[in-house]
């Protein structure tokens, strides 16, 4: 990708945003040639963007939020709209957007679907009443930025789209599981209702913080069928461009380790946030080097 100035101050300004809120991705994209790792930032950055502005929104606009906000992400789709034009872009991130678009296909619906995921939270209380319901929401939040990204990695293969709707879904089931308690105390259960209350789960176990038995049989059902998207995920690796694979497998195999310190923690995830520290991700990646080669 040729750039001047401003288009390489842009990316520059995504890399920022990347490294500040999103370290184990930003982490992850440094073994990608430079394009496509600027390209990866200027994707990430967009979907920052989207949270940003309705968070503002959302700071100022008081009783009339859901309406307020939904002006804003009229004008955002309209913004998209001229850029996929070919009409000039304002502001640095989406300039990089608009740049990256010259030279990877990213459909125009995809941040049309992140935005509506987004939508989805503004709820008053979030509640899913089944897991189809809550794979929708995953795919709109997180499938959606793989297919992105994908385009930007490369494939041999149009199947792997398919494996990179499934590791969003199981990325995002893992911060799902590790946020319980967080989102919880946000007035969010993300968790299929349907589900919990097989397991004899229910919000005021959530409310007491209860590791119980039917608490961890949950779990260790949620976290089995998580392990079962990475799985698919991880076939679709090989379908990859080469200088992408190991971008891909270091995000797959750190967040999935998530789900291992949750195990070790007993299913405890009220006491404390399950994370793997840096230190330990760097260890894996002489290993995951070779294993991508």
């Amino acid at each position: 990708m040729s750039m001047d100035r401003t288009i390489r101050d842009a990316y520059a300004h995504c890399r920022r945003v990347t490294l500040k809120h999103a370290k184990t991705f930003y982490f992850a994209s440094l073994f990608l040639p430079e394009p496509k790792r600027a390209a990866c930032y200027a994707v990430y950055a967009f979907c920052r963007h989207v949270d940003d502005l309705v968070d503002r929104v959302l700071f100022s606009a008081g009783a009339s939020e859901r309406e307020a906000v939904g002006c804003v992400m009229e004008a955002l789709r309209a913004e998209l709209d001229c850029i996929y034009a070919g009409r000039p872009a304002d502001g640095p991130i989406m300039a990089a957007w608009a740049h990256t678009l010259q030279t990877f296909n990213i459909e125009r619906s995809l941040p049309d679907q992140l935005i509506d995921g987004v939508l989805s939270d503004l709820r008053p209380t979030v509640r899913f009443a089944s897991f189809d319901q809550l794979r929708d929401y995953c795919y709109k939040v997180a499938s959606v930025v793989g297919l992105m990204t994908t385009e930007i990695f490369g494939y041999s293969d149009r199947a792997a789209l398919g494996h990179a709707i499934d590791l969003g879904i199981a990325m995002q089931l893992t911060n799902i599981l590790r946020d319980i308690n967080e989102d919880y105390l946000n007035g969010r259960v993300y968790l299929p209702l349907d589900e919990l209350r097989n397991f004899g789960v229910g919000e005021q176990t959530l409310a007491a913080q209860d590791v119980g038995p039917g608490f961890r049989a949950m779990m260790r059902f949620q976290i089995a069928r998580t392990h079962e998207y990475y799985n698919s995920a991880d076939r679709g690796i090989a379908m990859l461009e080469r200088d992408s694979r190991l971008t891909v497998t270091l995000m797959s195999h750190n967040y999935r380790r998530i789900l291992g310190v949750i195990e070790r923690n007993d299913y405890d995830v009220f006491s404390s946030r399950a994370a793997v520290p840096l230190h330990r991700k760097l260890l894996t990646v002489p290993t995951l080097w070779y294993a991508t080669r």
